[in-house]
This record gives structure tokens, sequence and C-alpha cells, in this order.
């Protein structure tokens, strides 16, 4: 007789403490299979700490593989479950696709950044929900410190010092509270001019910071954020967001280069192409965590809406805490259903928060007992050393060298701002090209999980992070907020090769190192980069004209899109006009000289001034109003 089979979609939390406990429950009586887009566990509560320098991005990862030595690990993301026919459909890293067959199925896929039908979120903000986006989030601040020293212009000084956190809920305040911290220690030891200070807002439309916790603590919080010089704003968010800053709901406007969005989170929105009965996006299941009408059929985490036996007509909330005990009652009734130990109802009891806000401060009530300052740092860096199923000797290293050496604070570039947009279903995933999006089956049907892929969207609208403050913008001529194309409509085309239609003329990016998008990246004296391999610059051109670089082709967009990306190392032919359907006319092409690109330079405009201004102005930072009405650049 063959052993059953189990399968476990996701390995957060839920999904984790699950394959665990089954895996010495079963004692090898049953098969056991892991689908997750990733190898490790995350550790979740320590990201604004990944985010912040103090702990390196393995720190927070533990292998699943070398946790779970009992249990099949299977790469790849979840497109849809058969619950008739039994099978999982999934589509691996590199494209690949295959059926998981089970006899009982545990949905732990966790959950997505929740978003809002707020103007401009979806293209200028970043959220937090995995390790890709920490690790952008990193960068980019020590991006922004350090062209702000380099800025010419002082309003471009204070936008790119200016940093906007939505949502004082845990990751929203522990954002704001790390990344103080870590913007002041890079200014305190590359000094700016007198009066210069990054300048960290924290935004919410709820009374009071941390609403979820007790009254005591919220004003522990918000009294060490004010005194770090946190601009903490109750009953305030963004209206809408652009790429030159945030306009809020109480009509002020925010002139910021950096947007994180951390309102919340909803369940991942495979739950919703199984057509059972819902509570929130939520999948509802009874006190055993057994999806009612299917036996087989378990949910835990935060895709599950388990009712709160402790409060009647409630169900528990999505946290990390009720996620971790959600696993290890979800496998004892596995392990139950197929004749191994006995059924138990979820009932928990919550035994305090901590909120970790850097250095030796936090917030924190053990068995509802408020604590502040460094007592309760211990205590929080105590439970999260207890509370992680791995990687403690590491993380405990860090946080001593982090106490007697500074932070390093350099960008290593690994993570592109198109690569992880905020309206991702896979925030743990970074996007990257040649792997195309994941698709969802309901039943025998299909249907897409993105209808809109973001790369080929923000390829067009990467901008020069490497330019100094008051060069030209990059990808946008009109300054509209459109998705990377003139008629402001979303691009439809994969990462996989296929041509960017972030481009005016729709042609395809021009074989990028890394996969990103041609662009015209300036040096610090604002002539075009020289020496990019396999790119062509673009010049900054008005709405309606063609692009003045000696390639200037008048082929329909779909005709582009069908002839698909030129080969690597490869150049496309000159041509001096467009055809004649085309509606724009080309410029000649420009003489190349043995230090420009392959296909000569783009028209750079206007030369600024030789002469370069001092690093830094002495101003300070605050919502202040662009003055050289350039469009936008930089990451949202």
């Amino acid at each position: 007789m063959s052993r059953p089979r189990i399968v476990i979609v996701g390995a957060g939390f839920a999904g984790y403490r699950t394959a665990r406990t089954l895996s010495r429950l079963t004692r090898h009586q049953a098969d056991i299979t892991l689908l997750n887009p990733t190898d490790y566990f995350l550790y979740l509560p320590l990201l604004p700490q990944v985010a912040a320098g103090i702990l390196e991005p393995r720190r927070v990862s533990v292998s699943l593989s070398g946790t779970l030595p009992h249990v099949r690990l299977v790469l790849g993301e979840a497109d849809g479950i058969d619950l008739d026919g039994h099978t999982v459909h999934c589509t691996g890293p590199e494209g690949e696709e295959g059926t998981l067959p089970f006899d009982r199925l545990v949905l732990a896929a966790g959950s997505v950044n929740k978003l809002l039908p707020v103007p401009g979120v979806a293209e200028h903000a970043h959220g937090f929900r995995g390790l890709p986006e920490a690790l952008y989030l990193r960068d980019h601040v020590t991006r922004q410190v350090e062209l702000a020293a380099a800025a010419k212009d002082r309003a471009e000084c204070a936008a790119r010092c200016t940093f906007v956190v939505v949502g004082a809920g845990y990751t929203g305040t522990e954002v704001a509270a790390h990344g103080a911290m870590y913007t002041d220690a890079q200014v305190r030891r590359h000094p700016m001019r007198t009066g210069m200070r990054p300048r960290w807002m924290l935004l919410d439309v709820a009374p009071r910071v941390l609403p979820e916790m007790d009254e005591r603590l919220s004003r522990t919080a918000e009294r060490v954020l004010r005194q770090r010089g946190v601009d903490v704003r109750m009953g305030t968010s963004v209206k809408e967001a652009t790429h030159d800053g945030v306009l809020l709901t109480d009509g002020s406007t925010v002139d910021t280069r950096t947007l994180v969005w951390c309102v919340g989170v909803r369940p991942d929105p495979l739950v919703e192409s199984l057509g059972l009965p819902l509570e929130g996006g939520r999948l509802l299941v009874d006190s055993h965590l057994s999806v009612p009408g299917r036996p087989e059929v378990f949910a835990c985490g935060d895709v599950a809406a388990v009712p709160d036996l402790n409060q009647p007509g409630q169900y528990t909330p999505m946290t990390a805490q009720h996620a971790w005990r959600h696993g290890k009652v979800c496998a004892q009734n596995v392990a139950a259903s197929l004749g191994v130990g006995r059924r138990r109802a979820y009932r928990h009891r919550d035994m305090g928060f901590v909120v970790d806000l850097g250095g030796a401060k936090a917030a924190a009530n053990p068995l509802g007992l408020p604590m502040s300052g460094p007592a309760a740092g211990a205590v929080t860096r105590g439970y999260h050393l207890a509370a992680m199923p791995g990687n403690r000797v590491r993380v405990a290293a860090d946080w001593l060298l982090d106490a007697v050496l500074p932070r390093q604070a350099v960008q290593l570039g690994l993570v592109r701002s198109w690569s992880v947009p905020l309206e991702s279903a896979s925030p743990e995933v970074a996007r990257v090209p040649g792997r195309p999006e994941r698709a969802r089956r309901a039943g025998t049907g299909t249907g897409e999980r993105d209808a809109v892929d973001p790369d080929a969207e923000r390829a067009g609208e990467e901008r020069s992070e490497e330019q100094p403050a008051g060069g030209p913008s990059q990808g946008r001529p009109d300054g509209a907020a459109a998705k990377g194309r003139p008629d402001g409509k979303p691009a439809k085309n994969g990462p996989g090769g296929r041509p960017a239609m972030g481009r005016p003329s729709g042609e395809p990016a021009k074989n990028q190192p890394g996969g990103e998008p041609a662009r015209n990246q300036r040096q610090p004296g604002g002539e075009p980069a020289k020496n990019q391999p396999h790119a062509e610059s673009r010049e900054e051109q008005p709405h309606g004209s063609r692009s003045g670089s000696s390639r200037a082709s008048g082929t329909p967009r779909r005709a582009a899109e069908r002839a698909g990306p030129p080969a690597r190392g490869t150049r496309k032919p000159r041509k001096t006009s467009g055809t004649s359907g085309a509606t724009r006319s080309a410029k000649p092409a420009a003489p190349s000289g043995p230090t420009r690109s392959a296909h000569g330079p783009a028209d750079p405009g206007p030369e600024p001034p030789a002469d370069q201004p001092p690093p830094g102005p002495d101003i300070a930072p605050g919502p202040v109003k662009r003055t050289d009405g350039r469009a936008a650049e930089g990451d949202s």
C-alpha cells in the first residue's frame, strides 16, 4: 500500500511549522511535499533590521532543506488547484510547469501587499513584505542620501532626503524607527552642510501609532519616533503619488523620492480561485482548520479565516504569532486524519506583543506587562531569538557587531525598482527577465494571476540613480504618470526576452546587463554615459517626437513585439526615415566618436555649467516645491 501524499503550499510561518511538525508526527509514514517559490523560510519580524543594515539577509533566511530533512522541497508557485482531481498545478522558477497529486492538502500561501485605490501608489510606492523589497529599500535609502550630498539644487536635495512611510502598524513603525537611525548615522559619518538632516514621515489614518496594541505601548513608540525626528502624522494619508512627491489628504504636498507602503496585507489571491466560501478574502475553515465539505483540505495562516474561540463571532488576526500556532494545530489534525493522534481545536491566548524600535529601544507587553526602554529591548530580542527556528547564533553575532562597529552604508544594486513592484503577487521573489508570470487555474480553466506585467512597465520608468540632482528626466518625456507608455496604458509584454513597451518608439530594450532597459544615463558633468555595454543613449524629447538617437524606426508597435529583441552584441541597421505608417520623423544620426556608444550619442541638450556646486546645500529638507521644472528622476 502506498503512503499518503501530503502537499503543503507555502513555507511561511504556518506552512513551515506544519511541515516540521508533520515530519515529526508521521515518522516516514507519509510523503510530505512542500511547494514554495524560495528555498528558505523568512523570519519577517526582523526584516526592518535587514533594511537598516543591522542584519545580513541570510540571517533571517532559514534553509528549508537544511531544517526539514524528511520533507521534499519543490521550488515553484501554485497556479491553481483542482480539488476534484486532487492535484496542484505549479510553475517552477524557470517556467517549467507541473502537477503535484495529493491525498491531503494544506493551504498556507500567506499574504501579499494590500493595495488601495490611491492614484499613483502602484507605480511609485514599494511594499515591505519580502527580502527583495528590504534589499531594495536599503540600497535606495543609501543612494538617496549620497545623491543628496552631491545635489546642486536645494529642492532636489530636500526631496531626496525625505522618506515617507504609509502605515503606522508593526511594520511601518519599525521601518520608520530603524530608517531614521540608519540615515542619521550616514549623515554623522559624512556630514552635510549646516541644517541638513534626513527627514522621515510616518502617516496613518488611525488616531494613534500601533492601533492594535495597548495605548501605553502606542505612546511609548510615538515618543521614541518623535525623539528621533520622525514626523508622525495621524489621521493623514496619501491622496495621490507622483514622480516628485505625494499629495496628502490634508492638502499639503511633500516632495520625496521614497514612498514605502506598509498599510497592511491581504490574503494570497490563490484562495479566490477555489470557488469556496471566503471571509474578507480568507478561506473559511472550522476550528480544526479544515475546510467544510472538503475533509482532505486544510488551511492555516493568513489565507485562513479561523474562528476565535476566545471571542465568539470573530476570527483570529493575520499575525505571525497566530500563523505559527496555526501550523502546529494544523499538522496535528492532518496527522489525525491519517490515523495518527487525535484532532484538536485551535485556541490561543495572546502572550503579548513586541515592537523593535532600534538600538536599545522597544515597546513590549509580555504577559500583559507594559515595558519600554532597554528592558523592553532585551525582552524583544530575546523573544526573537527564541522564536527563530535557526540562525540564532549568527543573528546574535550580528547584533553584537552592530553594537561595537559602524554599519556599512553601501549600495549593492542587486535589486532594481522594477524588480519589486508593489502590485506583485509574489513579494518574496524579485522579478527577473526570463521568468514568466504565474497564472491561476480555477478547476480546469485558467485565469491570469496578474493581467499586467510590471517588468516591462517599469523598464521604461527606471530612472538614472547615478546622476546628480538637476539632470534631465529619463524615459518620461511628457511628465505624465503613465506606466512607461505614451498613452498611459499598461504594458502587457512579459519579461522573458520580449520587447519592452515602455519606450516611445515601441522598440525593444537593447541588451542591457541584467535585463534592464536602455536609458540615457548621464555622468555628473551632464554628458551621456560613455562606453555603456550593448546600450544606446536616449535623449529627452517632447511628447510626440521620435527619439533622436542614430536608430529611428517607424515600425508599428505590434511588429516590434513580433520581431522580439535583437541578439546580444548585434546592431540594428540604421534608418534615416520611418515607414509610410509612421507619424513621427527621426533626427539624422550624429557621428559616432571613439568613446561614444555603438550607435552614436543622443543629443544631450544644452550643456550645464562647467563648475560643479559644493557638495550639499545648507538647508533643512522639508515639503518644498521643485523650481527646475524637471520631470521625474530616481526610484519612487
